[in-house]
């Protein structure tokens, strides 16, 4: 089955989302990792305000408790500014953590802390990459609640794809061309359960034809004018997006959601990073049963 194509202006505002399709996105934590001094000068962001930066990153923590969500700090760490982005470090679905193996090799020492904060101190399983030429980061894994989508781009390949197949067997995982210079959830993300918030940009528009072609379930459509637009948070039914005055195109989710919206201001994040969840790695330690056999081997 084909993901639904439906305009955003064609369908209803969305509803109260109920407890059944909600099951797959009830997060239990957020890690988040502070800003480092050396966020300036080691990001591609320049002039960036690091006062202001982390004021932001404040907010955004305070907005994920406000999601029902227990946020766990790890400190800054000098040695790698990039630690910010958490969710590219691990996987986490269905209380299994997959270890991710960042292409770029000096961000090994982000896997090194992340590895043990999930688990020692929230006890997860953990599944680790044999195959070191397996390249995979979070932000090029798609969770749909029914099936997992990896986009192979410059910073994940066909190995990594295989791996996450390997990690999560108990759902459908296929691999997808990532067009452009991204990340596969740079042009997409979960907006609700069977909603799917995606970029009108031709790359973003050309990475979806690949993904309706692999689709085993479909979702319907909120389109948005920009890649950063799409990209928002889904949790314990709140959605999460950036502010309309630092982002064109979220005015859309305003018409178009019912259930809890939380906005958050991100300028200055903005400057390093494309997407808000990059700052977020949600984690749930409940285990939904499922009997469907990956189709990566």
């Amino acid at each position: 089955m084909s993901l639904a194509v439906i305009e955003s202006r064609s369908f209803p505002r969305y509803q109260a989302v109920s407890e059944l399709k909600m099951s797959a996105f009830k997060y239990n934590f957020a890690v988040v990792s502070r800003i480092p001094d050396s966020f300036t000068t080691r990001c591609k962001g320049e002039n960036l305000d690091l006062t202001e930066a982390r004021k932001k990153h404040y907010d955004l923590v305070e907005t994920l408790r406000n999601m029902q969500l227990d946020v766990l700090e790890l400190p800054p760490d000098e040695r790698h500014p990039e630690g910010v982005f958490v969710e590219d470090i691990a996987v986490v679905i269905n209380g299994t953590a997959l270890i991710c193996n960042p292409a770029d090799s000096t961000r090994q020492g982000e896997v090194d802390t992340v590895r043990q904060v999930l688990r020692k101190e929230l006890k997860l399983k953990i599944v680790e990459i044999e195959d070191q030429k397996a390249y995979v980061e979070g932000g090029d894994v798609l969770f749909t609640g029914k099936e997992i989508f990896v986009g192979i781009s410059k910073f994940t390949n066909a190995g990594g794809a295989q791996a996450v197949a390997r990690a999560f067997p108990e759902y459908s995982t296929c691999a997808i061309k990532v067009f452009g210079p991204n990340h596969l959830k740079d042009y997409m993300s979960m907006a609700g359960p069977d909603i799917i918030a995606i970029s009108n940009s031709d790359d973003a528009q050309k990475t979806f034809k690949d993904m309706q072609y692999h689709a085993s379930y479909g979702s319907e459509l909120i389109h948005v004018e920009s890649n950063r637009a799409a990209n928002v948070i889904f949790a314990n039914g709140h959605m999460c997006h950036i502010s309309s005055d630092d982002v064109r195109g979220v005015g859309v989710y305003e018409n178009k959601i019912n259930y809890d919206r939380k906005v958050v201001a991100f300028k200055e994040m903005l400057k390093a990073t494309n997407r808000l969840s990059s700052s977020v790695l949600l984690v749930s330690k409940i285990r939904h049963p499922k009997k469907i056999t990956s189709t990566l081997q």
